[in-house]
């Protein structure tokens, strides 16, 4: 693949605070059009990583380029393709949601404010609420209207940085609708969260811990490549089966969703033989299945090496 066809492609990229790596060595590449998400727990480097790829903060370390620009040299001119939204709500309450638009393409010395605020709301679904005050505004519509103040300036590529958080289920539903439709028209988005059914919505995922980046591809690759071995087990006395099962020989993880128990492991003879003496228990039914995204990121979580202590 050239380098045409990559939105962001960094190499051993890397920030320090102190002697502290908040992001070490990472290397990895976005493709055009993609939606890619990031995933990783509190702390792992992936607001920090984020900002150096839109020209928000100076690497101490790597290479790299974002749209074609080199993320150390041309840092201006990436920022004037790139639509960042954080993760509060940072836009004025007591103006409406026009006039929030268009005061960002005012400051911002945009041309043409009129047809580009009048773009951006009927993009986004905005126009019926267009005179509504932003304080007024549920979570989902403040999102809503936050990505469509990122979009005002027509970027090519999408940063947003767990843009869902506090958001209730059907709104984050909707808006990951909008991030897939604009996806579709050629905008590359990048995308932090928490939550694995939008993990499940990306073309392709990384995850990072402790500053680096453990795992990249595709949600079925990641899952199909693990080596990881799952059983799900439901029935009686399953809080008495996961203390059981905590710690032997062959069972990496034991995992509570629901009335439903997993367990894990990376080698099937090994875990076979683990939960052998306990699948003799006729008031437990123990399934065959495969592991889950989940499942999966909370094993790499366990082996990442905190780069805090």
């Amino acid at each position: 693949m050239s380098d045409a066809e990559f939105a962001v492609d960094v190499q051993d990229l890397t920030k320090r605070y102190g002697d502290k790596a908040v992001v070490d060595a990472l290397s990895m590449q976005v493709r055009r059009g993609e939606v890619f998400g990031f995933l990783g727990p509190n702390g792992s480097g992936k607001t920090t990583t984020i900002r150096m790829m839109c020209g928000l903060l100076t690497p101490d370390g790597g290479t790299g380029h974002t749209l074609g620009y080199d993320i150390l040299r041309e840092a201006q001119a990436i920022k004037r393709e790139v639509g960042y939204m954080t993760q509060r709500f940072g836009l004025y309450e007591d103006l409406s949601i026009r006039e929030n638009l268009d005061f960002i393409a005012q400051i911002y010395q945009m041309d043409q404010r009129r047809q580009r605020v009048d773009a951006s709301l009927e993009r986004l679904g905005l126009q019926a609420r267009q005179h509504q005050l932003a304080g007024g505004l549920s979570g989902g519509w403040k999102q809503r209207l936050a990505l469509a103040a990122c979009m005002l300036h027509e970027p090519r590529l999408l940063l947003l940085d767990e843009p869902t958080a506090g958001v209730d289920p059907k709104a984050r539903r909707d808006f990951w609708e909008e991030i897939h439709k604009l996806a579709a028209a050629g905008i590359t988005v990048l995308v932090s969260t928490h939550y694995m059914d939008e993990a499940e919505r990306c073309h392709r995922l990384g995850y990072i811990a402790y500053g680096r980046l453990m795992a990249l591809g595709t949600p079925k690759e990641l899952v199909e490549n693990s080596g990881f071995v799952t059983w799900r087990v439901t029935g009686e006395e399953l809080n008495q089966l996961a203390d059981a099962l905590h710690g032997r020989v062959g069972v990496s993880m034991v995992t509570r969703f629901g009335n439903t128990l997993h367990v894990s492991g990376e080698s099937e003879p090994e875990l076979d033989a683990a939960i052998a003496p306990f699948r003799l228990n006729q008031a437990q039914q123990w399934i065959p299945g495969k592991p889950q995204l989940e499942d999966l990121f909370i094993q790499l979580m366990g082996k990442a090496q905190d780069n805090f202590k």
